[in-house]
């Protein structure tokens, strides 16, 4: 992933913008999410002042599923990135399960 020393919030009216380009462009929920969510990414990330991205083609191609989501929750003001575990997850029934 490249590095990024910035990331630039959007007005609400500009992320309502993207959203709606974005509902135009694909009928896919799921596909739908990530070109909106790119679109954000590309517009917010910077280097040293200057876009980290030049569009969203950019990001879908740099950055994994994960990755975009660390960065949007920054972009959120949410302290951290995303969880590595579930915290709920219990390996012993798992494996459990796993073996009946």
């Amino acid at each position: 992933m490249r590095e990024i020393d910035e990331l630039r919030p959007l007005s609400a009216g500009q992320l309502l913008s993207i959203w709606r380009e974005t509902r135009e462009a694909a009928e896919d929920p799921l596909e739908r999410t990530l070109l909106c969510n790119a679109r954000v990414l590309a517009a917010c990330c910077r280097r040293d002042g200057a876009a980290v991205f030049e569009d969203e083609a950019a990001v879908l191609r740099e950055l994994t599923g994960r990755e975009m989501e660390r960065l949007l929750r920054r972009l959120a003001g949410e302290a951290g990135a995303a969880p590595e575990e579930n915290p709920a997850f219990d390996e012993a029934r798992f494996q459990a399960l796993r073996e009946a």
